[in-house]
């Protein structure tokens, strides 16, 4: 039996066909080009899974299930992706769209959910029985397998630890509440904050590197990696938040394994060394002893590939 996941971005549709021992046989990445409209998108992922059948040697009706990773909150049971900011999506029946086009079974989860399912079974947290999967990227999303299960909570929304709130009367987020992690932490929030000093005397360093684009998380990150001084503070500040949030999960689920992914998560050391420190600091000592808190190992390939699993039925 073979199965297929698709990670359905605001940029991009990667997507990817694995057999029942979780081996990947073809692979794609198309644009997403969302701005063409929904059917256009939807044509685009069910063009993908059969380029992965046809380049595999795969006939369709020899796939069990696909499953599609979307942004946003969905309704799992009805294959309902209720509200996708990125794309312009709301109130979409996205699986049923998607079956009806290919003549199989398909569900949708959330794509962060799929991610630490991907994690979980076959990258960082391949040991772990208690773990949160955290992707650091243009927003904060979040994960949870619990006792090696998927944990969705009552209305398929656990694990968003974007929206914990970290600094009351803080910054407002795109979700409307103040001082959420993703409004302090996120690539988003790192390159806003470099922009508002970009031009000031103590920006100097983050406003030569941006002096061909805007300023972005990795601008202000190479600017701290060349002793910028304003560039540090934005990412000490960033990266305490995060620590702060991880730090309450750890204390609240006693995790044994905390994996952190995304574009931002590539800045490195500087992260990891502040969000260990964090869950030192402020969690009991056996559960920061008990909690590692590791690199994401499949990069790029999570989303897809935790989609796929998740059609097979892992961490179910």
């Amino acid at each position: 039996m073979y199965y297929i996941g698709i990670d359905l971005g605001g940029t991009k549709i990667a997507s990817m066909l694995i057999n029942s021992e979780y081996e990947v046989l073809a692979r794609l990445t198309v644009p997403t080009r969302h701005e063409e409209g929904e059917q256009s998108v939807i044509g685009r992922i069910t063009g993908s899974a059969q380029h992965l059948c046809d380049s595999a040697s795969v006939e369709m009706r020899q796939v069990g299930r696909v499953c599609v990773g979307s942004p946003g909150p969905i309704i799992r049971e009805s294959g309902m992706v209720l509200d996708a900011p990125n794309l312009g999506w709301k109130n979409v029946a996205l699986a049923p769209l998607v079956s009806n086009a290919l003549g199989v079974p398909v569900i949708v989860e959330n794509d962060a959910n799929a991610a630490a399912v991907a994690e979980n079974l076959l990258g960082a947290g391949k040991a772990s029985r208690n773990m949160m999967y955290i992707t650091v990227s243009t927003g904060v999303g979040g994960g949870l397998v619990l006792d090696r299960r998927l944990y969705r909570g009552s209305g398929g929304a656990a694990g968003e630890i974007g929206h914990t709130t970290v600094l009351p009367n803080g910054p407002l987020c795109g979700c409307g509440n103040r001082g959420c992690l993703e409004a302090l932490a996120s690539g988003t929030a790192i390159a806003r904050r470099g922009q508002e000093i970009a031009h000031r005397p103590a920006g100097r360093g983050i406003a030569q590197l941006a002096v061909d684009g805007p300023v972005t998380a990795m601008t202000v990150a190479e600017a701290a990696r060349r002793g910028d001084r304003a560039a540090t503070a934005i990412l000490r500040d960033a990266f305490e938040y995060l620590g702060i949030a991880v730090a309450n999960a750890a204390n609240l689920l006693n995790l044994d394994t905390v994996v952190i992914g995304g574009g931002v998560a590539g800045i490195g050391d500087m992260l990891f060394d502040s969000v260990r420190y964090e869950v030192r600091a402020r969690t009991f000592a056996f559960v920061a002893e008990q909690c590692k808190i590791v690199p994401a190992s499949l990069g790029a390939d999570s989303g897809a590939l935790g989609a796929a699993c998740c059609a097979a039925g892992a961490c179910a």
